[in-house]
């Protein structure tokens, strides 16, 4: 008999039985193939999902970080004058 049930799409269109493996793979496609043989991808996308909380606290301390930098001579440049040789 038929049912009805929920799928989860990734960015290609495969489908998913859960928003988790969904995610997992548009990660690894954004990652690439990673390693020799058999891509090393989606076990690093399983743990960045895994991690995101913390990854998420590193790229807001990154952001704000940035927002203060002011790399050395970013400011006003002066220009020296040429030794007379």
């Amino acid at each position: 008999m038929a049912h009805r049930g929920t799928g989860f799409f990734d960015t290609r269109g495969n489908y998913h039985k859960t928003p988790e493996d969904a995610t997992i793979a548009d990660l690894a496609g954004i990652l690439g193939k990673i390693g020799e043989g058999d891509s090393l991808a989606p076990g690093i996308a399983q743990m960045l999902l895994d991690r995101r909380p913390e990854i998420e606290r590193l790229f807001a301390e990154h952001d704000q970080m940035m927002a203060d930098y002011q790399p050395v001579g970013a400011g006003k440049v002066t220009r020296l004058k040429p030794l007379a040789s």
